[in-house]
C-alpha cells in the first residue's frame, strides 16, 4: 500500500469516530436544526402543564369549598387542640397562603380584597376561600405556554418556575384539607369525599 492510502484511510476513519462521537463538523451542522424542535417540544410542553394545573386548580377549589362548607358554622371556632388553628383559621390559611404566594407569579389579576381585612363568618371564610381559587385560576389563564415555565423569585422556594409555585401550593392546600378531615371527624362529621364510600 502507497502511504497516501494509508494516510487517505486515516483521515477517514478519524472523521468517522468523531462524527459517531458527537464532534467534528457533521456534529456542528446537525445541532442548529435539532434547536426549533426543541422550542417547539418546550412550548408544546408549557401548554400541557398550564391546562393541567388549571384543571387541577378548579377540581381543588371544589374540593376545599366541599370540606369547609361540612362544618356547621357554630363549629368554626372548633380546635383539635389548644395550640392549633381553628377550623375556620385552617381555611383562611389556605386562602391566604394562595393569595401571599401567588404575588411571587406577578399577572394582571387583581389581588382579592379579603386580604386586606379578616373575614369572620362562615360564609366570608367560604367566600375567601374559592376567591383565592378564582385568582389562581385567573393569574394561570393570563400565562403563556412559555411563561409557566419560567422562573421568578419565589421566597423560601428560591428561583422556581411559575408552574413549581401553583404546584406548592396545590400540595399545601391538600396538608392543610388533610387536617380538616381530621376536625370534622373529631365532632362527627364524615367528609364529603367519604361519604358513600
Amino acid at each position: 500500500m502507497s502511504v497516501r492510502v494509508i494516510v487517505a484511510a486515516m483521515i477517514a476513519g478519524v472523521s468517522l469516530t468523531l462524527a459517531g462521537c458527537g464532534g467534528g463538523a457533521p456534529a456542528e451542522q446537525a445541532a442548529p436544526a435539532q434547536e426549533p424542535a426543541a422550542a417547539e417540544s418546550s412550548a408544546a410542553g408549557g401548554a400541557q402543564v398550564r391546562a393541567d394545573l388549571i384543571k387541577d386548580w378548579e377540581r381543588q377549589k371544589g374540593q376545599l369549598h366541599m370540606i369547609a362548607d361540612a362544618m356547621p358554622e357554630d363549629k368554626f371556632a372548633y380546635k383539635s387542640t389548644p395550640a392549633q388553628r381553628s377550623f375556620g383559621e385552617q381555611v383562611m390559611h389556605v386562602a391566604q397562603v394562595n393569595v401571599k404566594f401567588l404575588q411571587a407569579v406577578g399577572g394582571n389579576a387583581a389581588q382579592p380584597a379579603f386580604m386586606s381585612q379578616m373575614p369572620k363568618t362562615k360564609a366570608e371564610i367560604l367566600s375567601a376561600l374559592d376567591q383565592s381559587y378564582d385568582y389562581a385560576i385567573a393569574l394561570l389563564n393570563e400565562q403563556t405556554d412559555e411563561s409557566i415555565t419560567g422562573t421568578v423569585d419565589a421566597g423560601f422556594l428560591g428561583e422556581s418556575s411559575r408552574a413549581r409555585v401553583f404546584w406548592f401550593l396545590l400540595g399545601h392546600s391538600m396538608d392543610i384539607y388533610g387536617q380538616m378531615a381530621v376536625y370534622l371527624r373529631l365532632n362527627d362529621i364524615v367528609p364529603p369525599a367519604s361519604r358513600g364510600v
